[in-house]
């Protein structure tokens, strides 16, 4: 009977090629498995509507993400407009658990 693996060194490709799969389902499932809570904000800054998503564990931290991402996407022009609009109360939240 003939064996499946005729080198180590084709032994050693399939060991590689499922530890590499292996790694990439960790990193996936890591960055999802954290992601309870979507929220939609949207912000009134200058005279501009901008709505953006954000994600996280709890509806507050997405809340705060979805924030960060409208003030720093393009509402807020330099520092002292970012922290004002960080600390500005959304026009709207919508958030979504599960």
């Amino acid at each position: 009977m003939r064996p499946r693996f005729t080198s180590t060194g084709e032994v050693m490709k399939w060991v590689v090629i499922a530890g590499v799969l292996l790694f990439i389902g960790y990193v996936v499932y890591g960055s999802l498995s954290g992601v309870q809570a979507r929220c939609e904000v949207c912000l009134e800054f200058d005279g501009q509507l901008v709505c953006r998503t954000g994600a996280g564990p709890t509806e507050q931290e997405a809340a705060q993400a979805a924030q960060e991402s409208a003030c720093g996407g393009n509402v807020a022009g330099g520092m002292s407009e970012l922290i004002e609009c960080r600390a500005r109360t959304p026009a709207s939240v919508t958030c979504t658990t599960g």
